[in-house]
């Protein structure tokens, strides 16, 4: 009977691992598909996120299942419900993922942003993709200083962030208000994109730990309690 229940426990992290995925692949065929206006690569995109959303659903019932029948304390409790919470996070990332894609498809046959732009638009999408397979490799192997690594690379992209702004505020922009809106909203989708999957990295540190990741020195992998703990020894 435990056998079968820690294999249900196995099998909600092999799906988030599968989520992590399939979001950060969804979120690079979506950048491509909006800077090359590739009409058949934003459907492919746009459809493929039911898969996400299905596989949200059952780790929900999964995990509540679970909770229902076997009650876990402790360690398993956490396992369960921080993994309920990053369901929900990647579930929004492939969300996010799709919204970059209907931006491509509403503005084909054209490029929905300016040629100035591209490439800052592009490095945005390679580094939410590279931010999420960090996210999937942190739920891998539960390495607390790698997910505390992730808020510090978000920095670079909140720093891009900036930088399509102040192209839109310039009194140079000269690409109009519809374009104007559409880097806005791209802008935003990349930027809470990279927020949810530090987010994942920050409950794993959670689900190992007990402690939130500001409560833990990312030189050092200790928390606040912990160096209180040994101060006091």
């Amino acid at each position: 009977m435990r056998d079968a229940y820690h294999e249900e426990l196995d099998s909600i992290g092999d799906g988030l691992v599968e989520m992590a995925r399939l979001v950060g692949s969804a979120i690079g065929r979506a950048t491509t598909a909006m800077l090359d206006a590739d009409l058949n690569l934003a459907e492919s995109v746009i459809a493929a996120d039911e898969k996400v959303d299905n596989l949200h659903r059952e780790l929900e019932t999964k995990a509540i299942t679970l909770l229902a029948r076997q009650q876990p304390v402790a360690t398993d409790l956490r396992i369960v419900v921080t993994s309920l919470r990053m369901s929900a996070d990647l579930e929004r990332s492939g969300d996010l993922a799709q919204h970059v894609a209907k931006v491509a498809r509403l503005r084909y046959p054209e490029s929905a942003v300016p040629r100035d732009l591209q490439a800052t638009i592009l490095e945005m999408g390679q580094l939410a993709q590279r931010l999420m397979a960090k996210a999937r490799e942190v739920i891998i192997t539960k390495d607390v200083d790698l997910a505390l690594q992730l808020e510090q690379d978000d920095d670079a992209m909140d720093l891009l962030h900036r930088t399509l702004f102040q192209h839109l505020m310039d009194d140079r922009w000269k690409h109009g208000i519809e374009t104007a809106v559409d880097v806005t909203l791209l802008g935003r989708y990349y930027e809470r994109f990279a927020d949810h999957a530090v987010s994942v990295a920050r409950r794993v540190v959670y689900l190992v730990t007990g402690d939130y990741a500001d409560e833990v020195d990312p030189a050092t992998g200790v928390t606040a309690t912990e160096g209180t703990q040994d101060g006091n020894a």
